[in-house]
């Protein structure tokens, strides 16, 4: 008796298409709940970002920013910006944008 042929499975690759992070955390302020982000692109008010890290994984619309104590509506590329953050964050996290 004949062995039936056992078809060969496809396999199909996803590519996932990872985004690059926009800025980085280099402080946390606990007490205030304000992380100090260094972003590498300007990055505007009111945009939705995720912060992500080893136990840190969440997202949130940028309501407050500051630079030297005063709100600003813009944060530059290459400025350590103070951000209002919903939850704890850790030095080293990473910030990207939500699409």
């Amino acid at each position: 008796m004949a062995k039936p042929k056992k078809s060969a499975k496809k396999v199909v690759k996803v590519k996932i298409k990872k985004s690059k992070p926009i800025g980085k955390v280099t402080h946390y302020y606990g007490g205030i709940e304000v992380a100090i982000v260094k972003f590498n692109k300007p990055v505007k008010k009111g945009v939705k970002v995720s912060f992500k890290g080893a136990s840190t994984d969440f997202e949130q619309v940028l309501k407050s920013m500051q630079y030297d104590h005063k709100d600003i509506i813009s944060a530059p590329k290459g400025k350590e910006v103070g951000v209002k953050v919903d939850d704890k964050v850790r030095e080293g996290d990473e910030v990207f944008e939500v699409k």
